[in-house]
């Protein structure tokens, strides 16, 4: 386990690390935008056009999968150097997506799957093409650092999206037609102020790693890690699925616990994500997400206990224990991202990250269908079910084999790529 010095939090720097002032103000907007839509477009199709639940569902779901599509493309794109293009086109699809949902007549189930499908590919694609500008702009722990704060941004932003919405709803289908045009608005203006950043990155530029008569090095596999992330990603829906469903339908609790445990989930990776990311960046990478493994585990059994007490101590039982995987899931988005683009070699960066997001965006997509399946066998099955294959990740994680040895970040782009910035990092500054 590499251990290294622990850099400070210097709040400038990071947001110019970050992409600068205007990129941040893009993904706060974004992030509004998709909070205040997202908890709620089950409700729209219900509400608002009058669909059935199951179908409303399924066309959503549909959506997710189908957006998953695109990433190959997604990587291929960003492998040729666009950059805040990509982040921008992003936008835009959820733009179009709010457009196309507002002009579905009632009852009418296949435009609002293609909205759905819309919004879905617009969801899927940013995480990546966050990531490579980022790691264009910022470069070894300063990159992580970035990338932790980007999360935290976005999660204060889904959070005070999702209360805007929740605050709107007494208003009724006409309360959410406003809030999905509104979303639209915000979803535009971060695509303007995102593609008015003007980043690109010049993979071809960088020289191999053996010389330049030599070819440049391979995509990775990361077979084991793109495996175990599947398992990972499910710790992001248990504070939204898993949770509510076994206080409410096993320990017959209050909703009110679901509904806190969510707020301190996103208050805590709000105000932990940053700090925790750089008191982590002392040792390597995979050991800390190795790390988020165990304590993700160690949470599953905890609340494997928790819900053995019954109804009563149970409830505060699951409350504390989800600490302990909001724990995890910090460790774990702190250092998965950040690991493939210091894996990645800098001509397959978009390639490499696309293929990690997909394993993110299947692992959760399948967790709210496994966890719902699960539940009605028991707490043994669920909890028991998820820590077993939780740890296991994390011990493929542990043991799997980089290939090769990447190049240590220089100054002029990730992994050594040069960027072209054509004004961005003088707005960064």
């Amino acid at each position: 386990m590499a251990i290294t010095s622990t850099p400070k939090i210097r709040p400038r720097a990071l947001v110019r690390a970050s992409g600068g002032p205007r990129y941040a103000v893009a993904l706060t907007v974004d992030a509004l935008g998709t909070g205040m839509l997202r908890p709620f477009l089950l409700l729209y199709g219900v509400t608002v056009l009058r669909l059935s639940a199951p179908v409303t569902g399924i066309a959503m779901t549909a959506g997710i999968v189908v957006g998953l599509v695109c990433m190959p493309a997604v990587g291929r794109w960003l492998d040729r150097g666009a950059r805040s293009t990509v982040v921008a086109a992003s936008m835009l699809m959820q733009v179009l997506g709010v457009a196309l949902l507002l002009a579905t007549p009632a009852g009418h189930a296949w435009p609002f799957a293609t909205a759905a499908l819309f919004l879905g590919i617009g969801n899927q694609a940013w995480p990546a093409a966050h990531a490579a500008l980022v790691a264009t702009v910022a470069h070894g722990r300063e990159r992580d650092t970035a990338l932790a704060a980007g999360r935290a941004l976005r999660n204060a932003g889904l959070g005070t999206g999702a209360l805007i919405a929740t605050a709107c709803l007494a208003g009724g289908a006409t309360a959410l037609q406003a809030l999905a045009a509104v979303t639209g608005v915000a979803y535009l203006a971060a695509a303007t102020l995102a593609w008015s950043v003007h980043l690109r990155a010049d993979p071809a530029a960088v020289p191999s790693e053996g010389g330049a008569d030599e070819p440049a090095a391979p995509a990775p596999r990361m077979r084991a890690l793109l495996a175990a992330n599947v398992v990972y990603a499910f710790c992001l829906n248990v504070p939204e699925i898993a949770l509510p469903l076994v206080l409410v339908t096993q320990l017959h609790a209050s909703p009110v616990w679901s509904a806190a445990i969510f707020v301190a989930n996103t208050v805590l990776v709000v105000t932990l994500q940053v700090p925790v990311t750089v008191l982590m960046s002392r040792f390597s990478r995979r050991s800390v997400l190795a790390l988020a493994g165990v304590v993700l585990t160690v949470s599953y059994l905890g609340f494997l206990v928790a819900t053995a007490l019954g109804h009563g101590w149970g409830a505060p039982a699951v409350a504390a224990v989800s600490v302990v995987c909001t724990l995890g899931e910090i460790l774990y988005a702190g250092s998965a991202t950040a690991l493939v683009t210091v894996l990645a070699p800098a001509h397959a960066l978009g390639r490499t990250l696309a293929r990690f997001e997909l394993s993110t965006g299947f692992g959760l997509a399948v967790s709210p269908a496994v966890i719902t399946a699960l539940a009605p066998h028991g707490p043994a099955a669920l909890w028991g079910g998820l820590a077993g294959a939780t740890l296991l990740s994390a011990t493929a994680v542990a043991t799997e084999k980089d290939q090769g040895k990447r190049p240590k970040d220089s100054g002029a782009g990730p992994n050594g790529s040069s960027a072209s910035t054509s004004g961005a990092l003088s707005a960064a500054s």
